[in-house]
């Protein structure tokens, strides 16, 4: 990476108002905290259109904002033409997001479930690596969008860490 080039990491879910804007909030405040978001293009986005224009679902607001976590983005469908362009990794909440990015022509070497970053998850099957959708969960109970919350950290401090691994040197 130049230091002209931003790499561009764009989270991928269903409807783009729980997981992928939790997931962008978690990678934006983790690499704030480590000094390097300066290095990222960092969006998300959703497979389907049901909320383009909206803001996070207010249960994925609250439980990121008790965690010192903003959620900047608002809603939007992802655009093949452009999407698969500017981004370096399309990084999918479960295998069903992963199918429609290929179905849509991303490039497959792009494509990766984002729990394939998270130490916790090495070695799981592919059905162990996906970050479950807590949408249709109580509205009243954050109880879901806590677990969802705590795999995204996790997996995003995964996928920092490799991101800045630095290549080990020739002897």
């Amino acid at each position: 990476m130049t230091s002209e080039h931003k790499l561009g990491v764009l989270f991928i879910c269903l409807g783009n108002i729980c997981r992928s804007p939790m997931a962008e909030g978690v990678f934006i405040h983790l690499a704030q905290k480590r000094g390097l978001l300066d290095r990222f293009d960092v969006d998300s986005c959703g497979t389907g259109r049901w909320h383009v224009g909206n803001p996070p679902d207010h249960r994925a607001v609250a439980v990121a904002y008790r965690r010192g976590i903003q959620l900047p983005s608002v809603a939007r469908q992802l655009d093949p033409n452009a999407d698969f362009k500017r981004f370096d990794l399309l990084l999918a909440m479960d295998r069903a997001n992963r199918d429609a990015l290929l179905a849509a022509g991303a490039p497959p070497e792009q494509v990766y479930l984002l729990r394939q970053f998270d130490r916790i998850t090495e070695g799981h099957q592919e059905t162990g690596l996906e970050v479950p959708d807590p949408y249709f969960g109580p509205d009243d109970d954050d109880e879901g969008f806590e677990r969802v919350l705590d795999m995204l950290e996790s997996a995003c401090e995964g996928l920092l860490d490799t991101l800045t691994e630095k290549p080990t040197e020739p002897e």
